[in-house]
């Protein structure tokens, strides 16, 4: 017989790493509340302002999505007059993106709020566990996970 596993214990790194995004998300998608933006959405514009004017495939990639969940995720920002497409200019299929000057503005208002989500955050885990927690999570995306074609055999 097994010893039970307290609540919430998991060996598996998905689950875990998932159950963590999902606690933090919903702390960052509350301090971003005021600005009516979720964090996802938040993430988007800061990336879309730090990348001037990326094309969609560049912009899905860093964000490690495929472009018809980006396309989702732009659809409110463009409704709401944050997010613009356009046309490349040496290339017309490819579609770049760029902020408005309203959608500037609206990240202007959104980075407040993150600055304090960000505080919190720090305060409560501590600055260097948050920078360490934060580097191996970019070591993890960066990884090269293949996926198996087939199960491995015993």
């Amino acid at each position: 017989m097994t010893k039970a596993q307290p609540p919430g214990f998991s060996l598996c790194n998905n689950a875990t790493l998932r159950r963590a995004g999902r606690s933090l998300g919903r702390f960052y998608d509350d301090m971003l509340a005021p600005s009516g933006l979720k964090g996802t959405q938040f993430g988007l514009l800061f990336q879309i302002h730090a990348s001037t004017e990326p094309a969609m495939g560049t912009l899905a990639e860093a964000l490690i999505m495929d472009l018809s969940a980006l396309g989702h995720t732009l659809k409110p920002l463009i409704r709401d007059g944050y997010v613009e497409t356009f046309a490349d200019a040496s290339d017309r299929r490819v579609k770049r993106v760029r902020l408005t000057p309203r959608g500037e503005m609206k990240l202007e208002e959104a980075i407040k709020l993150w600055s304090v989500a960000q505080q919190r955050f720090e305060a409560v885990v501590g600055q260097q566990k948050a920078t360490d927690l934060r580097a191996m999570l970019d070591e993890v995306a960066a990884l090269d996970l293949e996926t198996p074609t087939a199960a491995p055999s015993a």
